[in-house]
């Protein structure tokens, strides 16, 4: 068996982690981590509060094939940090080789989402955390217990827990394992693009002149800031709320209420929710429906964060998208159809806004 010290001796996680925060002694007692760069400060939930310990468990954790029913897959076997912590697919694969039937977003700034998952049905990271695990097209686990016993045979995982909490040897459960890993994924934090530098900084010269113009467009003609907001003080790209593009829903119009039909005649938990999703093309497509039930919601995705949106190809909740040009013409599409005219951007603004999209990488990627 491949130990938890086994591992650690083998290979080094390289990640976007700002742990060096996490040592000071005044931050474990907080709630709230001091921001980055063009990020607002990150508030902590009370009942989860950062430690290195828990983050170190759930990075562990994290990158841990035993977390399968096959031991092939981890969660890092869809949110590679070489990629941004996304996987570069149109949809996810997972145990087996089966296909989900969502883009797999990335988990770079994941913290700050008021909500999960592309259609947001679970509140928070901690809500989350083990869905992949227990979905048959995912990590495929078969239950609680599955998962407990990789953990609880551990030697080293069993002082790992009881260093990050209060339990006894034989007290680890599931929701310990939520809450390191949902510690790990709050430290995947990347500010201080080129873009935060120019315009928070005020460093004139950290972008270019074209990603100035793109800039421009952004916030002016194209209307990009409607959804992908910037503030006076901060840029999360995102409204964290849910929009309609149409992508994908186009094919189904027709059969709308026969789609919606089958999912509400098959009521079904919050888990069993997310394995009719990645195993239904057409459900999935309803969107934030599957949550509301509100026919206003049919087709609503969330809107995703664009920091490093050069790096996570392909876009939109399928990953039909192939290109970050592609996306900015299915971006000023949807535009064209909100505003009710066409909103057309000549070749060269369209070129400066992809350099503009551009200067907000930050991320450091792994050799």
């Amino acid at each position: 068996m491949i130990t938890m010290r086994a591992r650690l001796r083998r290979h080094s996680i390289a990640c976007v982690v700002f742990l060096e925060l996490l040592w000071l002694p005044w931050q474990l007692a907080a709630q709230d981590v001091p921001g980055v760069t063009g990020l607002p400060e990150l508030t902590m939930p009370i009942d989860n509060p950062l430690s290195p310990a828990k983050v170190a468990l759930g990075r562990e954790l994290f990158f841990d094939k035993r977390m399968s029913r096959n031991g092939a897959i981890s969660c890092a076997s869809c949110h590679q940090p070489e990629r941004g912590y996304a996987d570069g697919l149109r949809v996810s694969k997972g145990i087996d080789g089966r296909l989900g039937t969502r883009n797999t977003p990335s988990l770079l700034n994941v913290a700050f989402n008021q909500t999960q998952f592309w259609d947001g049905r679970r509140a928070d990271l901690e809500a989350q955390a083990l869905d992949p695990l227990f979905n048959p097209r995912e990590h495929g686990l078969q239950d609680v217990q599955a998962l407990l016993d990789v953990v609880r045979q551990d030697a080293d995982y069993v002082a790992a827990f009881q260093n990050a909490f209060p339990i006894a040897e034989n007290g680890i459960t599931d929701q310990h394992v939520r809450q390191a890993l949902a510690c790990f994924e709050r430290t995947l934090v990347a500010g201080d693009a080129p873009f935060d530098r120019y315009f928070f900084g005020g460093e004139r010269l950290a972008i270019s002149d074209a990603a100035v113009r793109g800039l421009a467009i952004f916030q002016g003609a194209a209307r990009c800031t409607t959804c992908h907001v910037i503030s006076n003080s901060n840029a999360l790209f995102t409204d964290n709320r849910f929009h309609s593009l149409s992508v994908g829903l186009r094919p189904i119009a027709s059969r709308l209420a026969e789609i919606t039909r089958k999912l509400m005649n098959n009521k079904t938990n919050a888990n069993q929710l997310g394995q009719t999703i990645l195993r239904d093309e057409e459900i999935a497509e309803l969107g934030r429906f599957v949550v509301t039930y509100n026919p206003a919601d049919i087709g609503k995705f969330r809107t995703p964060s664009l920091r490093n949106v050069a790096h996570t190809a392909p876009y939109m909740h399928d990953g039909s998208v192939p290109t970050l040009d592609d996306a900015v013409e299915q971006e000023l599409y949807y535009r064209s159809v909100e505003a009710g005219r066409p909103l057309i951007l000549t070749a060269g603004e369209k070129s400066d806004l992809v350099e503009f999209l551009r200067s907000l990488s930050s991320y450091t990627w792994p050799d």
